[in-house]
């Protein structure tokens, strides 16, 4: 009697949890994701669902390690000035509304598959608002274009995202195999959204030039941008020769910390310690889930590729695509790689259906209002659910129906 009182409580705490997860926070309280992970947490230890050795084993550390050592690494090629390089380079090719349109979509589509997708929608924002306005173009569709870019371009590699990081950790899938199945795919998305924002936004479609105007002031720190891309360089290479991802990123991030150019401070204050804090939270929780053994009526939907697909994309705009990842990776086998792609690219995706989607997605309308513009919800759903259900279709007759 009282163990069966001790596990309905326990899962009423889980079930509460993620309801605080989709959401993001707790109504009256000031709480974010990360506090909600490491809360939960510790209420389900303290109810004796796991010990606290338990809990620390469950916490995958070649995830921890590979996401903290890209963080580190993208701090320094933010600070060199790389991002915003790349992207004004792009810019200077093209002044015409849909040239930009093309070269926005795949400059950060491309920036995103081999770096976290989160900094570029946190650099790429305030250039393409600054940019649109220099030239007098409306915003709205340059801004769902970066988001969407984001989105799909972080899909063609495992370092693309978090999401990606967590599937490489538990499938083993390499790095070339991985990128050589979800690349089709990405440069599939970019091209349907490219063709729903010259449907959705008739102004996007004119190839003729916007009226000349000084392209924003670009500040690089030299000596930091060569070192930074030389190691960068050689992580890649690392990656695709077959090397282990979390310790090449590592051993990378730790050879730029090596340096007498910034504070290590600067660059430790770049970090997201509340994902890294919040993905040792998921890992605690998702293992209490498997303890008591509640993703069993999920079972019958992930054995095929379709069901695989919905339930992914149905609980990343629940739960968050992370979470979803975490609870969906136990009903896998390991060997199932193409079980694990299609994981990939359902929680990656489901980001762009709505505007809460994706962390991407969420940084790119936060920074646009603290400059002035508001993209609501409604407008990101029309441009959003048609880009998710046609690449989600196409997911499926690319992998799961060979």
């Amino acid at each position: 009697m009282i163990e069966g009182i001790v596990t309905g409580i326990q899962g009423l705490v889980i079930g509460l949890s993620y309801l605080g997860l989709g959401l993001g926070y707790v109504p009256g309280f000031r709480m974010n994701r990360a506090t909600l992970a490491l809360i939960s947490s510790a209420v389900l230890i303290a109810l004796g669902t796991l010990s606290l050795e338990q809990a620390w084993e469950a916490i995958d550390p070649g995830t921890i390690v590979f996401l903290l050592s890209m963080m580190v690494i993208n701090a320094y090629l933010s600070y060199s000035g790389f991002f915003n390089l790349a992207l004004l380079y792009l810019l200077r090719l093209t002044r015409s509304p849909f040239g930009l349109l093309v070269l926005l979509t795949g400059g950060t589509g491309v920036l995103s598959a081999f770096f976290l997708n989160d900094t570029l929608a946190l650099v790429s924002t305030p250039l393409t608002l600054q940019l649109a306005r220099n030239l007098g173009l409306n915003p709205i569709p340059y801004l769902l274009a970066i988001a969407g870019a984001t989105n799909i371009g972080s899909l063609a590699t495992l370092s693309g995202n978090p999401q990606n990081i967590l599937v490489g950790s538990f499938s083993g899938i390499s790095y070339l195999d991985f990128a050589t199945a979800l690349t089709p795919i990405a440069i599939a998305g970019m091209g349907v959204q490219i063709g729903l924002l010259w449907l959705l936004y008739p102004e996007v479609r004119s190839l003729a030039p916007c009226p000349p105007n000084p392209l924003p002031r670009l500040r690089l720190h030299r000596p930091l941008l060569i070192k930074t891309l030389i190691v960068t360089s050689f992580l890649l290479i690392a990656f695709a020769v077959g090397l282990p991802l979390a310790e090449s990123a590592f051993l990378a991030a730790a050879v730029l910390l090596i340096t007498r150019r910034i504070k290590p401070k600067r660059v430790l204050m770049q970090v997201d310690w509340s994902l890294l804090v919040m993905f040792s939270g998921l890992f605690i929780l998702t293992r209490c889930v498997q303890s008591l053994q509640l993703l069993e009526g999920f079972s019958g939907w992930v054995v095929h590729p379709a069901g695989l697909l919905a339930v992914t994309a149905v609980l990343s705009n629940l739960i968050s695509n992370v979470p979803a990842v975490l609870l969906l990776q136990s009903l896998i086998n390991p060997d199932a790689t193409e079980s694990w792609l299609l994981l990939a690219a359902g929680a990656t995706l489901a980001g762009n259906l709505t505007l809460f989607g994706s962390v991407a997605n969420l940084i790119m309308v936060e920074a646009s209002a603290g400059l002035g513009y508001r993209l609501s919800f409604g407008e990101h759903l029309r441009f959003g659910l048609p880009l998710t259900l046609i690449l989600l279709v196409f997911t499926y007759l690319w992998i799961g129906g060979r």
